[in-house]
């Protein structure tokens, strides 16, 4: 009886190792789902396109544009999902603000302010927030959000700093040093926005993440961007970062709140007052917070002039408010002689030219003059209502979530509070509809705050 010979197995010969920094880029790429950043990218492009220099004058940008984009990515993918698109908590957030505006737009003076400002509030405050809650699939899709805005703010920011250093910057108490970034002085509190939220999601990014590496780039570039953040000269930016960042750091504990506070403040002091870079103006203006009654600029005489004026209008009527977009058409007829015709705008690349007052510079008092008590209990009804479910979740969560849940409840709170001293208007607004959409997503989504599932070791 013959036997057949044994089959020997063929022998596996060992794979090359690879170098180590592209087997860590390898591990990267491998703990990157596809269709979590392909989700998002347009999203990412929004945040891209703002870091695009802005025509001056235009009522419309690409980034504008791109957010049409990114609603319609949203569409597409919630019908071929075939599914029930938001949670009911979501759908009714998102859908109280639609009642006050559409209220508001049907008293507008012209058909032309109630088609503008009924687009421009649904585009901000219901539309692309919403796109991006459906487009943020899980914790990857929001990081990589998120580090695009940090890395939107350091482009800004150097421009800016470029712009104080060389004396090309916008028009401030007589001099070209005002850094604005690629906004212009037209839109002086663009680059400080921007800057703002990249200080805040890296300071939430370097609280929140477990790796190393990522923590200590995090924390250097929220150190970075005070520089151009204090260069910006927005006292209204200033106040909103480090409350958001104060209560951040209050959320991981107080003993390393005291510690970074104290490492913030030395590099302030040293970044800006022992290299000079305009320590005298920015001491004066941060001295200026605190004079209101006590010889106060021109600026806080024309916000508080402004303030009052909408408080008249609100009275006048109660409910509903003047209707959208109405607020300039009524400034004079409650605003005091106090007010100025307007603000000198200048430098960064644009003649002079005097910029009317046409908003209150406070979103709350913008909405309760033009849109009533119904406006402010559905709308800003709302942001509280957003800020809460954020919050809660935050402290019912574990810390494995924290690297996306601190950004995300700063931003939120830093536009919160940016609002007492700036409203919507100008280039820079769709970025607030980016971080509402991030901090719903975190406060609202299914799946947002579940574990980090273990991913495949890279061979």
């Amino acid at each position: 009886m013959s036997t057949s010979p044994a089959i020997s197995a063929p022998v596996e010969r060992p794979r090359p190792s690879l170098p180590p920094p592209l087997r860590r880029a390898r591990s990267a790429l491998s703990a990157l789902s596809p269709l979590s950043v392909l989700s998002v990218l347009p999203v990412v492009a929004v945040v891209v396109l703002l870091g695009l220099p802005v025509t001056p004058g235009s009522t419309a940008t690409p980034a504008d544009a791109a957010s049409g984009l990114v609603v319609l990515c949203a569409l597409v993918q919630t019908v071929r999902g075939a599914r029930r698109p938001l949670p009911r908590t979501a759908a009714l957030l998102f859908g109280l603000p639609v009642v006050g505006i559409a209220v508001a737009a049907a008293g507008a003076l012209t058909t032309s302010d109630a088609i503008g400002g009924l687009a421009r509030y649904l585009q901000v405050f219901v539309l692309v927030p919403v796109a991006v809650l459906l487009l943020v699939r899980d914790r990857r899709g929001a990081r990589l959000v998120l580090w695009s805005l940090v890395g939107l703010a350091l482009w800004q920011g150097a421009i800016g700093v470029h712009q104080n250093l060389t004396g090309t910057g916008a028009l401030y108490q007589g001099a070209d040093i005002r850094a604005v970034g690629t906004f212009g002085p037209s839109d002086v509190m663009g680059m400080a926005t921007v800057v703002a939220s990249g200080v805040v999601v890296a300071t939430g990014l370097a609280l929140g993440t477990r790796a190393r590496r990522q923590r200590v780039v995090a924390a250097g570039c929220a150190l970075a961007l005070l520089v151009p953040l204090a260069l910006s000269f927005s006292r209204g930016a200033w106040i909103a970062t480090a409350f958001a960042c104060g209560v951040q750091l209050l959320l991981v504990g107080v003993r390393r709140a005291v510690k970074v506070f104290a490492a913030a403040a030395a590099a302030t002091v040293v970044l800006v007052g022992g290299l000079g870079m305009g320590a005298a103006v920015l001491h004066e203006r941060l001295t200026s917070v605190t004079q209101v009654a006590d010889a106060p600029d021109q600026s806080v005489v024309d916000r508080y002039t402004m303030w009052a004026a909408a408080g008249d209008m609100w009275r006048g009527d109660p409910v509903t408010g003047v209707g959208l977009k109405a607020f300039p058409a009524h400034r004079d007829g409650h605003a005091s002689l106090a007010l100025s015709s307007g603000s000198d705008t200048a430098g960064a690349g644009q003649a002079f030219r005097r910029q009317p007052l046409l908003s209150p510079h406070n979103m709350y008092l913008l909405v309760l003059s033009e849109q009533g008590l119904l406006g402010l209990l559905t709308v800003a009804g709302s942001w509280l209502a957003l800020l809460v479910c954020a919050l809660r979740r935050l402290r019912r969560s574990g810390r494995h979530v924290r690297d996306c849940a601190l950004p995300a409840c700063g931003l939120l709170l830093w536009q919160l509070v940016n609002f007492l001293y700036a409203d919507i208007g100008g280039p820079s607004t769709i970025l607030a509809a980016i971080c509402f959409g991030l901090a719903a997503w975190w406060a609202l989504a299914r799946d947002a705050a579940a574990p980090p599932t273990t991913e495949p070791a890279p061979r």
